[in-house]
C-alpha cells in the first residue's frame, strides 16, 4: 500500500489525510505539537464564510493599508523593519491586483464546495463542532462602504453565492442584541460559523481509529525527495522527536514514504524550498478573543448571528451558549506569534461598544499566523518532483476552504500514485 506523509496537523492537514485515507493510502501525520489544531487552526473568528472570499488585492486595500499604518488600533499593522521576505510578497502580492475579480469569483466558488464535503464528514463522523446555521452578517457603516460591498456581491453571484442587502433596521431584525448607527448590511443565510479546534481535533481522533498514524511532538528537520520509488517518488522525513520521560533525551530518526504533502501552514515555505520548489507563504498575524459568557445576562446580551464589521474588519463567532469569539487585525511582522495587548484591546472595546450587556471580564486572548500566498489563493497542487505535493496558503480561509483542497489534493495524488503499487515494484518485491 502507499505510504503517503502529511506534515501539519491544523485544518488542512487533517482533513488532507482524512481524504487520503478514505481513498485507501496509509497515511502518516507529522506535527509539531501534541495535539492536532494547536497553533493556527486554534482559536479563529470561526467563520465559514463564502461571503468573504474577496481576495485582498485591490488598489482600494493599498490605499486602506497605507492610511492604516497611521493608525496605532487600525485592522492592519506593518513592521516597517526590512525584510526581504515581506517586501518581495508585498511586490507579488501588487502585482496579482489585476487577477482580483478571477480569484475573488473562484475563491467563492471553491468555499462553497468546501461548505458541502464539511457538512457531510461532520455528518458522517458524528464530529460536534458547535456549528450555527444561522448565516453571516456584513454591517456596514457608510454609503461608500455599502457601493463596494454591491460591486463585491456582484462578483459572489458570479462564483454561485446568493446574499441580500438589508437596511439598518433589517440588521437590528436579524440580529436584535448589537448596538450602533449603520448605514446597511448584506445577509448570507447560507454562510455559517463553528469552532475549528474542535472539527479539526474530532477529525484527528476519527482519522486515528481509521488508522491513520499520528507522530507529534516531531519537528522536521529536513526533508529530501530521494527518487526511490520505481515511478520516480520516495521522500525521507528527518524528525527530531520529543522525549516521553521528563528526564529523556530527544531521538532523531529517518523516515521513508512514497510521497508527502505539506500541509505546514507559515513553515511550509522552508519545506518547500528543500524539495526545489517555491511556495511563498508569508506569516499574517490574527488575533482573537474568546468571550466567556459565565452569567444569563451576557448569554442573552451576545449575538448568535455571525457579524463582520467593515470598518474595524473584526468578525465574530458564537460557540455555544458560553463561548463568543470575536477576531481580526492583519499584522505583517515575521514569525512572530506574540500576543500583544494593544492589539487585543480594540476587539474587547469593540465587544463593550456594539454589545454593552456583555462581561469582557473573562476574555481570552489568542494570535496565530496566517500562511499567506501573494495571490491570496492555496497552493494546492504537485512540486516539482514526484510524490511531492501542497496543499497550503489559504490565509484568512483555511477554514472555510479547507474541505474543498483537502478533495483536491486528494484527487491529484491518486492520480499521480495510484493505490497499486507500479509493476517493476511488485516484481522486485516477488523477487
Amino acid at each position: 500500500m502507499r505510504q503517503i506523509a502529511v506534515i501539519g496537523a491544523g485544518i488542512t492537514g487533517i482533513t488532507t489525510a482524512y481524504a487520503l485515507n478514505e481513498k485507501g493510502y496509509d497515511v502518516t501525520v507529522i506535527d509539531r505539537q501534541r495535539y492536532a489544531a494547536m497553533e493556527t487552526s486554534f482559536a479563529n473568528g470561526g467563520q465559514l464564510s463564502a461571503s468573504n472570499a474577496e481576495v485582498w488585492n485591490s488598489w482600494s486595500t493599498v490605499l486602506k493599508g497605507i492610511k492604516w499604518m497611521l493608525v496605532p488600533d487600525a485592522p492592519l499593522l506593518m513592521n516597517p523593519k526590512p525584510s526581504w521576505h515581506k517586501y518581495s510578497w508585498m511586490a507579488e502580492f501588487l502585482a496579482n491586483i489585476p487577477n482580483y475579480t478571477a480569484n475573488t469569483v473562484e475563491t467563492t466558488r471553491l468555499a462553497i464546495q468546501a461548505r458541502r464535503h464539511m457538512f457531510d464528514i461532520a455528518a458522517r463522523e458524528g464530529i460536534d463542532f458547535n456549528h450555527e446555521t444561522r448565516g453571516i452578517l456584513h454591517i456596514y457603516r457608510d454609503k461608500a462602504a455599502q457601493d463596494s460591498a454591491r460591486a463585491v456581491s456582484a462578483l459572489y453571484a458570479q462564483g454561485g453565492l446568493e446574499r441580500r442587502e438589508v437596511t439598518p433596521a433589517e440588521i437590528r431584525a436579524i440580529e436584535p442584541t448589537v448596538h450602533g448607527n449603520f448605514y446597511g448590511g448584506f445577509y448570507t443565510p447560507s454562510d455559517s460559523t463553528g469552532d475549528i479546534h474542535k472539527f479539526t481535533f474530532g477529525l484527528a481522533e476519527v482519522c486515528r481509529r481509521k488508522g491513520v498514524r499520528f507522530i507529534n511532538e516531531a519537528s522536521v528537520e529536513r526533508v529530501r525527495h530521494t527518487g526511490a520509488g520505481a515511478d520516480g517518488t520516495g521522500v525521507e522525513i528527518t524528525l527530531t522527536v520529543a522525549p516521553e520521560a521528563e528526564d529523556g533525551a530527544a531521538t532523531h530518526e529517518t523516515l521513508a514514504y512514497d510521497a508527502v504533502v505539506v500541509c505546514a501552514g507559515v513553515g511550509s515555505r522552508a519545506l518547500a524550498a528543500q524539495f526545489g520548489d517555491r511556495v511563498n507563504v508569508y506569516p499574517v498575524k490574527g488575533y482573537s478573543i474568546t468571550v466567556m459568557l459565565d452569567d444569563e445576562q451576557s448569554q442573552n446580551a451576545a449575538p448568535w448571528v455571525s457579524l463582520l464589521d467593515d470598518k474595524t474588519k473584526i468578525v465574530t463567532s458564537r460557540l455555544g451558549k458560553d463561548r463568543f469569539r470575536v477576531a481580526g487585525t492583519a499584522e505583517f511582522n515575521g514569525e512572530n506569534r506574540d500576543i500583544r495587548a494593544d492589539r487585543i484591546r480594540p476587539l474587547t472595546d469593540w465587544v463593550r461598544k456594539l454589545f454593552p450587556g456583555v462581561s469582557t471580564e473573562r476574555a481570552v486572548p489568542w494570535a496565530g499566523l496566517r500562511p499567506m500566498m501573494p495571490d491570496l489563493m492555496p497552493r494546492v497542487a504537485a512540486g516539482a518532483r514526484p510524490g511531492v505535493f501542497y496543499n497550503t496558503g489559504h490565509g484568512h480561509l483555511g477554514w472555510t476552504l479547507s474541505c474543498a483542497t483537502a478533495e483536491i489534493i486528494a484527487a491529484k495524488v491518486e492520480a499521480a500514485l495510484p493505490i497499486e503499487a507500479p509493476a517493476p515494484l511488485l516484481r522486485m518485491a516477488a523477487e
